[in-house]
C-alpha cells in the first residue's frame, strides 16, 4: 500500500544518514586496515560517519585591492 501524494514528505529520504550499514562499516574498516577477509562481521568496531565539510568562503577581488 502506498502513501497518498498529499501525505508524502518532500525531502524525507534525501537527508544525511548518521548510521552506516554493515557493508559501509566493513569498507571503512578495510580501508584503515582494522578488518580483513575471514574476520567475524558481528561485533564490529565503531566507525565515525562522514560529516559534511563547510565550504570556505572566497575572498572577493574588491576587498583584496583595498
Amino acid at each position: 500500500m502506498t502513501i497518498h501524494r498529499s501525505l508524502q514528505l518532500s525531502g524525507a529520504s534525501g537527508g544525511q544518514r548518521n548510521v552506516w550499514t554493515r557493508m559501509e562499516r566493513l569498507a571503512a574498516l578495510k580501508k584503515v586496515g582494522q578488518w580483513s577477509e575471514g574476520d567475524p562481521v558481528e561485533g564490529l568496531r565503531k566507525v565515525r560517519t562522514r560529516f559534511k565539510a563547510k565550504a570556505k568562503k572566497k575572498k572577493s577581488a574588491s576587498t583584496d585591492e583595498k
